[in-house]
């Protein structure tokens, strides 16, 4: 990026810069003193800690400009201050300003899972015709946006924006300053249910999505979900594309099929040859779809969208491979969690050709509220005392689970940890066998990737 402090100012409506000030250039904008680069505005928010406290360090990281929101007379004189009334509003005015800028294609993508995903995959078929920046890592709240678009290059044609939320009205705040193009729904679980209440509470914050969406932009959502059928109706027909297994969708798939590492299917977009993803489970298929729609939407050629898909990246601890101790493998899915999610994973995990055994370590998915239990125990129909070999739960929401499978897995096949992760891992160092594959997966706040981390054979273990 490229502004100037005059420019910078009259983007979040400041007061006129000093004319000295005026033309010192800013290639950077970060809220971290310590990640800085050259030629940065520092933006101290105001939160747990108060960055202006920080400023000093900001300077010497590289800070040739300030948002300032406390009393001058506390500010700093060696920089140009850009005095604002609230740092974070002044960040997603500048943001605002920089988007209508450079002037992208927007897309938006949300869901309770798959939404990183799915960005991933978007990235990978809309680079086949475009220049595209996208969300890294999870930057995708009232802070991570506004500074994903200011890390935008000038030149970019597409932006693809993550929106992640665990309170109704986020998804809306990000929705009107990103003003998409496209907005993608991935799907509806139970993600934040504490919080929103229950699976049509969900529906409604994801909906917001379109609150911004600008006139005549295309709504991708999945065609087997009625919350989000009967709630994008409020949109023109023509605005509404789906995806999914139904062939009444606009893209569906057809002769799936998982492998360990990879995932072919047939869609009615490409008729005439298998498309492959470089990932295992026959849930990413609905994921690539939602990808293929916004190729589509924007008119990308879908054999070059296909092309891209078979070699797209995906972020890591997302469903990804790892060796494991004692020539296992591990399938790390210890990133995110929800019920819906992890018996799809169960799923396909269960279907998965080996010569070893099946071991899964499953830990608590959290801000689950009153139905904590009921989810929990919901995740009994996934495991098959005929396919999973083993099961290891991690937590005290997994207590109930446990009780339920005692009788059906058995005290030899069914173990059950709980704080200190120490006497886990070590049973588990002495459990796993060569060939075995190993299932980790749970909400972040778990930390199973920490258990993870100590079965890896990159690790001292």
């Amino acid at each position: 990026m490229f502004l100037t402090v005059k420019e910078i100012a009259q983007a979040v409506h400041a007061q006129t810069i000093e004319d000295a000030w005026e033309m010192v250039e800013i290639n950077a904008v970060g809220f971290d003193s310590r990640k800085l680069s050259a030629h940065s505005l520092f933006v101290p928010l105001v939160s747990e800690n108060d960055g202006h406290s920080f400023i000093t360090q900001a300077i010497n990281q590289g800070a040739v400009a300030t948002f300032w929101s406390k009393s001058l007379e506390d500010a700093p004189t060696d920089i140009p201050v850009i005095q604002v009334a609230d740092t974070l509003k002044a960040l997603q005015d500048l943001a605002e300003y920089y988007l209508n800028k450079v002037k992208p294609k927007v897309i938006g993508i949300t869901g309770s899972n798959g939404k990183t995903t799915t960005k991933d995959m978007t990235e990978a078929v809309v680079s086949s015709q475009y220049r595209v920046h996208k969300t890294q890592g999870n930057f995708n709240n009232h802070i991570g946006l506004p500074i994903t678009i200011l890390e935008m290059p000038q030149e970019t044609e597409v932006i693809i924006l993550e929106m992640g939320m665990n309170h109704a009205g986020e998804i809306k705040v990000l929705s009107d300053l990103a003003k998409p193009d496209i907005a993608i729904i991935t799907m509806i679980g139970e993600s934040h249910i504490e919080y929103l209440g229950s699976r049509a509470g969900i529906a409604d914050a994801k909906m917001e999505i379109i609150s911004g969406l600008k006139e005549n932009g295309i709504l991708i959502i999945p065609g087997n979900e009625p919350l989000l059928i009967e709630r994008a109706s409020i949109l023109k027909k023509e605005q509404i594309k789906t995806f999914g297994s139904l062939l009444t969708n606009d893209s569906y798939s057809v002769e799936i099929v998982s492998g360990m590492k990879e995932t072919t299917f047939k869609t009615n977009l490409s008729r005439d040859s298998f498309i492959k993803l470089p990932v295992t489970g026959t849930y990413n298929v609905d994921n690539a779809l939602a990808a293929l729609s916004s190729a589509v939407v924007l008119g990308i050629a879908i054999d070059k969208a296909v092309q891209k898909l078979a070699t797209f990246q995906l972020t890591k601890n997302r469903t990804e491979w790892l060796e494991g101790i004692h020539e296992s493998m591990l399938l790390n899915d210890a990133y995110n969690a929800n019920p819906t999610a992890m018996k799809a994973v169960l799923a396909n995990f269960s279907q998965l050709k080996n010569s070893g055994r099946k071991i899964v370590v499953l830990g608590d998915m959290l801000e689950l509220g009153e139905q904590t239990d009921k989810l929990h125990l919901s995740i009994q129909e996934a495991l098959s005392t005929e396919e999973i070999d083993q099961v290891i739960l991690y937590g005290t929401h997994m207590k109930v689970l446990y009780d339920a499978l005692k009788t059906i897995f058995g005290k030899e096949r069914l173990h059950h940890f709980n704080g200190d992760k120490g006497p886990m891992i070590a049973f588990l160092k002495v459990l796993i066998q060569p060939k075995d594959y190993v299932l980790l997966k749970s909400s972040f706040g778990t930390d199973l990737l920490s258990v993870t981390r100590a079965l890896q054979v990159t690790t001292d273990n």
